[in-house]
């Protein structure tokens, strides 16, 4: 795969939040924000750091987390703190995709039969049946950022 570089502009856009976090590993929580509003708020808080202190980083491989770790006495708090909220919510977002499939398994066999999982039908049937869905699969779909 290719080596890609971006201009210290292109760090601070909603889409490198996504090629960059996607990887990470972290600890969930019960809030997640989507990948737009993840790099909305790094570029915010974290923009002019990235621009100053890391403006021809790799965005893959962890690259640009390392390059922020290794100057943290110069970077914002309140990018470190956001970068930190960032991750978890991310990580909380994409755990809760995975586990979708499972979290609804029993509302999907008693209130959306004949749709497979994998289907966006099968999402859309649950999501149509919010009201009558269990709380555990109704915050799976939320937290998954599929409703």
């Amino acid at each position: 795969m290719a080596t890609m570089r971006f201009s210290s502009r292109g760090l601070v856009r909603a889409g490198f939040a996504a090629g960059l976090l996607l990887g990470l590993a972290g600890a969930a929580s019960a809030q997640t924000i989507s990948f737009s509003e993840a790099g909305a708020l790094l570029a915010q808080s974290c923009g002019k750091d990235i621009e100053k202190y890391c403006p021809k980083v790799n965005l893959g491989g962890g690259a640009l987390k390392d390059c922020l770790a290794q100057r943290a006495d110069k970077i914002n708090p309140q990018c470190i703190t956001d970068y930190k909220t960032v991750v978890a919510s991310l990580d909380a977002r994409l755990a809760a995709q995975a586990a979708v499939t499972k979290a609804c398994r029993g509302d999907a066999t008693q209130f959306c039969q004949g749709m497979v999982p994998g289907d966006a039908h099968l999402l859309s049937c649950l999501n149509a049946a919010k009201k009558v869905v269990s709380k555990r699969c109704t915050a799976a779909i939320t937290n998954a950022g599929w409703n």
